[in-house]
């Protein structure tokens, strides 16, 4: 004979009702924002900028000069570049770019005006001259110092 297994009386009790304890959650929390006293937050004290007018337009010289001296050193509008030994001047090529987009921005032909001491030697010359066509300046010119 096969015996029957009854539910026991205790498995339909085990199951817990969360109901009342959410109900007492909500109320706490009803309470709590209730009876809360919120503290406003202070003044910061910022003050904005005020007005201030746009600043006025630097105007940019149309043409540079570049100085060799007898040692080989090269300046441009006074500024020292390149080291003696480079021969591709990487220095002078990206100052000159820089100052040749700046003009085309403004409108400006930019031009180039190299001053060779008469003891310094051809090929720094010939190096500025590259360092010119390298930065796509088409107006360069010779001067005797």
């Amino acid at each position: 004979m096969a015996r029957k297994r009854r539910a026991s009386p205790l498995a339909e009790e085990d199951k817990t009702d969360l109901t009342p304890m959410i109900d007492v959650v909500f109320l706490l929390l009803a309470f709590f924002m209730v009876t809360t006293n919120f503290q406003e937050e202070a003044d910061l004290g910022l003050r904005l900028p005020a007005n201030v007018p746009p600043p006025k337009n630097v105007e940019l010289p149309n043409e540079h000069v570049v100085d060799i001296m007898p040692s080989g050193d090269v300046y441009l509008n006074g500024a020292p570049m390149d080291s003696i030994n480079s021969r591709t001047m990487p220095e002078l090529v990206n100052t000159l770019k820089r100052l040749k987009t700046s003009a085309d921005r403004s409108e400006i032909q930019t031009s180039v005006t190299i001053v060779a001491a008469p003891a310094s030697l051809h090929q720094r010359s010939i190096d500025v001259l590259n360092a010119c066509a390298a930065a796509q300046i088409k107006y360069v010119s010779f001067a005797a110092e």
